[in-house]
């Protein structure tokens, strides 16, 4: 049931950003969906494809293993390849996620 729910999700964050952008287009039809994608990527409707794409696999992580979990990957791996840990914190620090969320990341890289 998991893996249903997981695979869904990642379809439906993509659908959801197609038809919010194509809600603002004012078109209707094929011209909203040519317009939203052009919108969307770098380079057109290829580039509009290629994000939606990213985006469901970056849901599919998401649901898979967690905001926490990937949050702590991204800035473990970071700080292994020698960028600096006040900068690293001083990022934490700005991204818009909750206090808790921001101390359980500095806790687990070392910035605190």
């Amino acid at each position: 049931m998991d893996e249903i729910v997981r695979k869904l999700a990642g379809i439906g964050l993509p659908a959801v950003v197609l038809l919010i952008t194509m809600a603002t287009t004012g078109l209707a039809g094929a011209a909203a969906i040519t317009a939203a994608l052009a919108m969307l990527g770098p380079g057109g409707m290829v580039g509009g494809i290629v994000l939606l794409g990213i985006i469901g696999l970056a849901s599919d992580a998401l649901t898979k293993y967690g905001l926490t979990a990937l949050l702590q990957g991204i800035y473990q791996e970071r700080k292994a390849k020698g960028e600096s840990l006040h900068n690293l914190c001083k990022e934490i620090d700005s991204l818009p996620i909750t206090k808790e969320l921001k101390l359980i990341i500095k806790e687990y890289i070392g910035c605190i």
